[in-house]
């Protein structure tokens, strides 16, 4: 169904498509034939375009006039009416379809009552009512029905109306028309293809475009959502200053009005104290007056002399005196208030204006406030009104999309049929190319095995000029296959019978395997043999003097090594023999002195491992009195000194030394212990010479000499000795 309005032409199917904002109509496409219908939405800057809309009802009824080819047309004879369930194209010979003038639809009918169960064509097209007029002029007379034999019974009881079936069929009282019934050539099959393949193609940059107004009006849509969160920012920003310029205001108020009130009484002041200032300068005036009166009546002439024969009154003068002074004063302080009052008055007049000031520029602040929230209010709206219109955008994009994307499924599926087609074909093509490159590759090492078998030959042939001097002809007279093989000499060790005609001695027949195997046998004993080495004489002299020299080396080694383990023997049994001395007079030395330092007490030494007096090692064991305890560990700090001092001092005493080293062994014993070893100290000064570290005065005492190291005030040590005895 095509409709035109505004007198424009009728819009093609490629118009339709690719320009749809230029368009003055919207038609009905081939495809819609087959449930595709593309409905397009007239442009909004175009105010006289119309659009009608025809339902699927309308369209199928309308689907002969877009597609001649596909229909049949006969004229209405009788029989015909009968014949059009049975007809087919190859009944009917196709013609071209009737225009409205040939139905009979030139001029206009008058209305008919249309009967059931048929609807009028033109109830079924929606559109402005502008269009539809001329619709319902140009399908006066045509009424839809369900099944052809509806459209029979409609066209007999009323010949004056056009019958129109859902499949297509199109009868009237002289004419009757039906659709395609026949089955699709390769020819329209290719034709279909092409024309899916070039509306996916279409689809295709549909989609793009519309996913790129979709993307567009995203962006719009976006930056409307930041432009209105902006604005929603900058106006609470301006409610917030707004706030803080109300509270400004009000305070310079308050300000304004508490300089107002200063300045008042500031006035009053000011009155008062000129008002003083006047009682001043009048009382000033007065006393002047009075002072001139009394130095006219004073007793006193010209000279300042007394003239009178009366003492003169100094309490009046001095009275007087008093009263200038305090006048004086009163004036000076008046004076002064009055200045102060001033100057008051004239830093508060400053500070009214200021204020005046501050005030008119918050008035200012406040306007241009209300000035730029009323334009934020204006962009708000704005940016409500695009925001608005993008998602109207977005939504018309979106159900253009959905459209689309209908489409495109269709197209998708075309296009997934003919992709499993040409996908089985290339399957078969990569068959047939697999099974030609495996013959190809069997020729190819044919001609490579034939090649190499040929150079094979070719080395062969010269290795046997090169290295036997034989031909190769020659060689296969005498020594080939057919040529029986003389028998191999004895190996070593191997004796041959004596009977001629023995297996042994007689020539066999020529065998590949097992001569292959004689062949790698000599090889292997060919290469056992090795080179021939033309100085094996010299090499084995020279070794044969190096193998004498070693020798006599190792024999001397030999007798070191028994001279040292001699050596060795006889310190290990001195060094034996010594220790063992030494600890026997040590466990007996240390006995008598541990029951020295703890009476009643009994400590004793013991050897770890006395089998091997070289690797033992020696334990000490201490019982002092009182305790049952006898490991080291389990001592205090103080009995573990003191044992360890009793060791020392019978070391001492078991092998005596010419003087003897101690640092502060006894600063962990108390007073008796200290006495204790304080007279073993006194016995070795006997034998030996005692150099002792301490800090125990009570060692000190019993010392011939004392050294003391002290640090001066500079920070220098000082060695400081004292002998005495």
């Amino acid at each position: 169904m095509r409709s035109a309005a505004n007198g424009a032409a009728p819009a093609t199917q490629d118009d339709a498509t690719s320009r749809p904002d230029d368009a003055s109509g919207a038609a009905t496409s081939g495809a819609e034939r087959h449930g595709a219908a593309r409905d397009v939405p007239a442009p909004r800057d175009v105010p006289d375009a119309a659009t009608a809309v025809a339902t699927p009802a309308a369209r199928d009824a309308a689907a002969p006039y877009d597609a001649p080819g596909d229909a049949t047309h006969a004229p209405a004879t009788p029989g015909v009416h009968d014949a059009v369930p049975h007809a087919t194209p190859r009944d009917v010979a196709p013609h071209a379809a009737p225009s409205p003038r040939d139905l009979g639809m030139g001029t206009p009918a008058p209305e008919t009552r249309v009967p059931a169960p048929g609807r009028p064509l033109a109830d079924l097209v929606r559109g402005p009512e502008d269009l539809l007029r001329a619709v319902r002029r140009l399908l006066r007379g045509m009424v839809a029905v369900d099944t052809l034999d509806d459209a029979l019974a409609l066209v007999r009881a009323h010949p004056e109306l056009v019958a129109v079936t859902a499949e297509g069929d199109v009868l009237g009282a002289h004419f009757a028309q039906g659709g395609s019934a026949g089955a699709p050539s390769l020819i329209e099959v290719q034709a279909s293809v092409d024309e899916a393949s070039a509306e996916l193609e279409e689809l295709a940059v549909r989609c793009a475009a519309l996913a790129s107004a979709q993307e567009d009006a995203a962006t719009r849509r976006a930056e409307a959502a930041a432009v209105l969160e902006e604005l929603e920012r900058e106006r609470r920003t301006a409610d917030r200053e707004k706030s803080a310029v109300a509270q400004r205001l009000g305070a310079l108020a308050g300000q304004a009005k508490g300089a107002a009130g200063e300045a008042e009484r500031s006035a009053a002041a000011a009155a008062r104290a000129q008002e003083a200032l006047d009682r001043a300068e009048a009382q000033a005036a007065e006393l002047e007056e009075r002072l001139a009166v009394a130095e006219e009546s004073s007793p006193f002439g010209d000279a300042g002399e007394w003239d009178g024969d009366e003492e003169p009154d100094t309490s009046v003068r001095d009275r007087l005196a008093a009263d200038g002074a305090n006048a004086r004063q009163t004036e000076m302080e008046a004076r002064l208030q009055l200045r102060t009052h001033e100057e008051r008055v004239k830093a508060l007049a400053g500070r009214a204006d200021g204020l005046d000031r501050a005030a008119r520029a918050e008035r200012e602040a406040r306007e241009r406030v209300e000035r730029r929230r009323a334009r934020l209010r204006h962009e708000a709206a704005v940016a409500r009104a695009v925001a608005a219109g993008a998602r109207q955008l977005l939504a018309h994009v979106e159900v253009s999309l959905g459209r689309a994307e209908t489409e495109r499924a269709d197209a998708e599926r075309y296009r997934e049929e003919a992709e499993r087609e040409l996908a089985a074909e290339r399957e078969s093509g990569r068959k047939l190319k697999a099974e030609l490159d495996k013959l190809t590759d069997s020729v190819h090492r044919g001609e490579v095995l034939g090649a190499e078998k040929r150079l094979r030959i070719e080395q062969l042939e010269g290795r046997a000029l090169e290295e036997l001097g034989v031909e190769p002809n020659v060689l296969l007279t005498e020594y080939g296959p057919g040529t029986p093989v003389p028998p191999s000499p004895p190996a070593e060790g191997e004796e041959l019978p004596e009977d001629p005609e023995h297996p042994r001695n007689q020539p066999r027949p020529f065998v590949r395997a097992e001569q292959e195997k004689r062949l790698k046998e000599a090889e292997r004993a060919y290469q056992r043999l090795g080179k021939i080495n033309p100085l094996a004489l010299e090499e084995f002299a020279a070794l044969e003097e190096r193998h004498q020299f070693l020798s006599e080396q190792l024999e001397d080694l030999k007798k070191t090594r028994a001279d040292l383990l001699q050596v060795i023997k006889e310190v290990d049994e001195r060094v034996e023999q010594v220790f063992t001395e030494a600890y026997h007079d040590t466990v007996r030395q240390f006995e008598g002195v541990f029951s020295r330092l703890f009476p009643g007490g009994e400590g004793r030494l013991l050897l770890t491992d006395p089998d091997n007096m070289l690797t033992t090692g020696v334990e000490v064991e201490a019982r002092p009195p009182g305790k049952k305890v006898k490991r080291l560990s389990l001592l205090s700090g103080g009995e573990r000194s003191l044992t360890a001092v009793a060791l020392l001092v019978a070391i001492f005493k078991a092998r005596p030394s010419p003087f003897y080293v101690m640092d502060e062994v006894e600063a962990a014993l108390d007073d008796t212990n200290l006495q204790r070893l304080i007279r073993i100290m006194q016995e070795l000064q006997e034998s030996s010479q005692l150099i002792v570290i301490t800090h125990q005065k009570r060692t000190m005492e019993v010392a011939d000499a004392l050294y003391g190291v002290s640090m001066q005030g500079d920070g220098v040590s000082k060695v400081i000795s004292q002998r005495l005895k």
